[in-house]
């Protein structure tokens, strides 16, 4: 039986949060499905789309799922995707998909959508890889559902897009396997890369830095962000806005981050004056935010910039994604890694993945034991 597809009104916002409950229960950590106020503001925006589907014999809306969009970087993220337990297996999740790719990414609206992709079971990735959707990577423990879960990354692209981007010479050689994994996925190349093996930035002397203030206001750290940062320069992590700062008594750096308490995970946004000046002041940085709550915490880096990808190396984080092509620069696209730390224990047991998937899954088996496991030589005998 075929849907009834349209865009969500504002009338629609109680029985929507009626279905991310059936969905999700009570642990869903997204306002998208629990704040009517950013429910209303999302519906009402021009650059994102939200689109829910309707059984044409009774009306009863059993699906939602929205491309947000961010008009400064022409990203969009696909999110939200829910189909009521009663209605699954009828191919809601796929029509509300392609639905919406078709009209924010084949009409030229958007250079790119991302989505974060739950591993709980095979039946996600499936729906995103039906509408031409493929993997980036692995977000181990990158959010919390009632339990720790990890999440897949996985992108779609604009025709042309992929073949626009900007080459790049060097990255450190932990990256390297993953530059290969994703060549092999997607069919792309990084031709003439050379791997640049260390000394990875040294850590702050012990006790420098080590006393954060975290400045949980979101309005004020807005503004302070925006004062700090007017345009785009310095810092670009689409549809993130800071509310926490993090900064040393002395005030010669501040950190932005993005802080979700329900959801147990953090984005580092930028640094001021520039990222480096905090370069070597991360493990402080995440240490303060895992007390905050943040079991997973992550980073989003050019991949061109070795030496902040060898800093956030330097202090345990590992490249678990990569995102070609993410950034406009005049005709071209800059790519770039996500890399993340997690306090919890990382368990991949009962992940379900895809056959694509699961080169990133080994690829990232390996770099984390590469960074956090002691080699032979290191092992006492």
């Amino acid at each position: 039986m075929t849907p009834l597809i349209n865009p969500a009104t504002r009338e629609d916002i109680a029985e929507l949060r009626q279905l991310y409950y059936a969905v999700y229960g009570p642990h869903y950590p997204v306002a998208l499905g629990t704040d009517p106020a950013e429910m209303a503001r999302l519906i009402a925006d021009p650059h994102s789309l939200w689109l829910v589907g309707r059984c044409p014999d009774t009306g009863a809306l059993t699906a939602s799922a929205v491309i947000r969009g961010d008009a400064g970087s022409r990203i969009g993220r696909l999110e939200g995707i829910a189909v009521h337990p009663g209605h699954r297996s009828g191919g809601l999740a796929a029509a509300l998909t392609g639905a919406l790719c078709t009209e924010m990414l084949d009409t030229g609206r958007l250079d790119s959508v991302y989505a974060t992709v739950r591993t709980v079971s095979a039946g996600p990735q499936r729906v995103v890889a039906r509408n031409g959707f493929r993997p980036l990577g692995i977000l181990p423990n990158a959010v919390d559902l009632s339990s720790r879960e990890s999440l897949a990354l996985y992108a779609r692209h604009s025709a042309g897009v992929l073949g626009r981007r900007i080459p790049v010479a060097e990255v450190p050689a932990p990256v390297m396997p993953l530059l290969r994994t994703c060549e092999d996925a997607l069919g792309i190349s990084y031709p003439g890369v050379r791997a640049v093996s260390g000394p990875f930035r040294e850590p702050a002397p012990q006790g420098a830095a080590e006393r954060l203030e975290m400045i949980e206001a979101p309005a004020f750290v807005r503004r302070r962000f925006r004062e700090r940062f007017p345009g785009a320069e310095g810092w670009f992590y689409p549809l993130h806005t800071p509310n926490v700062l993090l900064t040393p008594e002395d005030g010669r750096f501040e950190v932005y981050a993005y802080l979700n308490r329900a959801g147990g995970y953090c984005s580092l946004l930028t640094a001021h004056p520039d990222p480096a000046a905090a370069a070597a002041h991360l493990a402080p940085v995440t240490r303060a935010l895992a007390r905050a709550g943040a079991g997973y915490v992550e980073a989003l880096v050019p991949l061109a910039h070795t030496d902040a990808l060898s800093a956030f190396l330097a202090q345990g984080f590992v490249a678990g994604a990569l995102y070609p092509a993410m950034r406009a620069d005049g005709d071209g696209f800059h790519d770039y890694a996500v890399l993340s730390r997690s306090s919890e224990r990382i368990d991949f047991r009962g992940v379900a993945v895809e056959p694509s998937l699961q080169p990133y899954l080994d690829c990232y088996v390996s770099a984390w034991a590469s960074t956090h496991l002691p080699t032979p030589s290191e092992v006492a005998p």
